[in-house]
């Protein structure tokens, strides 16, 4: 009889959430009966329906959080529905593993439950939670402190770790106390087969000579007022108008940033094109003369791999971004690093790639060649196998 798994996320729904989503490709392909219970999409989803020979079970997501009392109400809807889901899934067709993807850290209460039946848990370690509450609200309140036990109390519940990077995997075994046997490190790469690669369209730039992207959420942390504030210095400090900037993405701060561009007298230069299909976000990235990462450097984005570098890679675009320790393992020489959180530094690295075409030729060879040899998505998944086949030997 085939081996069950259910995957439970809280933070992007499925088949959207490109990580979890190849992960239970991967998982149906190698055996495993798959059930995934996720958010709604808004109102675009079904709360049920099967793809691929995958079940997908929905639960309603009344808000997008971005305060805290938001956040709490968030995660409390959140566990009363994945448990609720979870029960009836196991009562018509019983399941083996929980993998539980974070943020945020609360699927340990599903997963202690299930623990009497025998059910295994693995920890999918998505998001350093207590880090990107500080990066959120800048302060170690009494909500830290419980998101640092939650986190503590995971990590013990788990009896696997999956980490996205080596600093995630060091954390496991600091904090967590986790064995090295007992953690599989499977990078955020790209899924290869699941990309177009569309011509350049001219269209794009609006009339003007560059076009620089952003891709990603827009929320507080992601340090798209970074980026406005650089493109002003462009713009009317260095009078360079020859930019078009383009931010793909929505998120709970979209409405605050469009504000903002259009108070700091940007709405010519900055177009934000909130949600949108792939096809025409490929289109972008594939006209972009480079791409941007302005999240600042602290304790979270220091130690995460952002997915929007890997697809910014995929389409061989050279990157600016502010400098990480994961940031510079992902890119290498594929992107330029401001060591500093200055924005004007960010801004003069822009019109210093833009104004070197063959450097960012160079550059953007590089990122194809790192993503083909070293972070796609079929190279990244045999880790993931691995730890599928080191759990089910438990069961």
């Amino acid at each position: 009889m085939k081996k069950h798994i259910l995957f439970i996320v809280e933070n992007c729904a499925v088949p959207l959430d490109k990580r979890v989503w190849s992960e239970a490709l991967l998982a149906r392909e190698i055996g495993f009966d798959v059930t995934i219970i996720s958010p709604e999409n808004g109102k675009k989803n079904k709360k049920f329906e099967r793809l691929d020979e995958i079940d997908i079970y929905r639960h309603p997501m009344p808000i997008e959080a971005s305060g805290k009392t938001g956040f709490i109400f968030e995660y409390l809807n959140a566990l009363y529905w994945e448990l609720l889901l979870s029960i009836k899934i196991f009562i018509s067709k019983p399941f083996h593993i929980i993998h539980g993807a974070n943020p945020p850290d609360h699927i340990f209460i599903i997963a202690l439950f299930f623990k009497l039946f025998g059910v295994k848990y693995i920890f999918d370690h998505h998001d350093l939670t207590p880090e990107n509450f500080l990066a959120k609200f800048a302060r170690k309140d009494l909500l830290f402190k419980t998101l640092s036990l939650m986190e503590k109390i995971t990590f013990k519940t788990a009896d696997i770790i999956i980490s996205t990077n080596e600093s995630y995997k060091e954390i496991a075994q600091k904090r967590g106390n986790k064995k090295t046997n007992e953690i599989f490190v499977v990078r955020n790469g790209p899924d290869l087969s699941q990309y177009t690669f569309p011509p350049p369209n001219k269209k794009l730039k609006e009339g003007f000579d560059y076009l620089v992207a952003y891709l990603g959420v827009i929320a507080t942390q992601e340090g798209i007022d970074n980026l406005l504030r650089s493109v002003h210095h462009i713009v009317y400090q260095r009078d360079i108008k020859n930019i078009i900037f383009v931010i793909v993405g929505t998120g709970t701060n979209w409405q605050e940033m469009v504000n903002l561009s259009k108070e700091m007298g940007l709405e010519e230069y900055v177009h934000f094109t909130g949600f949108i299909p792939y096809k025409d976000l490929y289109e972008i990235l594939a006209t972009a003369d480079l791409c941007v990462n302005p999240e600042f450097r602290d304790e979270f984005t220091d130690k995460s791999t952002m997915i929007k570098i890997m697809d910014y890679m995929v389409f061989g675009k050279p990157i600016i971004q502010y400098e990480t320790t994961e940031g510079k393992i992902t890119a290498g020489d594929a992107a330029k690093y401001i060591p500093n959180n200055n924005e004007i530094d960010f801004a003069e690295a822009i019109v210093e790639l833009l104004n070197d075409p063959e450097s960012r030729s160079h550059m953007g060879k590089i990122a194809k060649k790192r993503i083909n040899e070293k972070l796609n998505w079929d190279l990244q998944k045999k880790n993931l196998e691995r730890a599928y086949m080191y759990l089910e030997k438990t069961i």
